[in-house]
């Protein structure tokens, strides 16, 4: 595994919302993770910055561990038609 690649939680007991914000950091971070172990680093920047615009779509913080999976999958939605796009562009051409 690439260690830039690997994320780390902050460990800040200080934070104002602790609860949601391990919450965020885990699912972020294996997201990440995952993405970086199948697809490489960069489309893990992508898919992370995809998810992260759907964090800022929501209208409240996920509350719940389905909620960020929810989140997570809409991110994933993105990754898989840039990837259904990217196979597309590269398969020959027949004559």
């Amino acid at each position: 595994m690439n260690p830039v690649a690997r994320y780390e939680p902050l460990k800040n007991s200080n934070h104002p919302c602790p609860d949601f914000a391990t919450m965020a950091e885990r699912e972020l971070s294996a997201f990440f993770n995952a993405i970086t172990q199948l697809f490489g680093s960069e489309e893990a920047k992508l898919s992370a910055e995809d998810w992260l615009q759907e964090l800022i779509k929501t209208d409240a913080l996920p509350a719940s561990t389905r909620e960020w999976r929810s989140l997570t999958a809409k991110a994933s939605t993105r990754l898989a038609s840039r990837a259904s796009a990217s196979s597309l562009s590269t398969e020959p051409q027949i004559a």
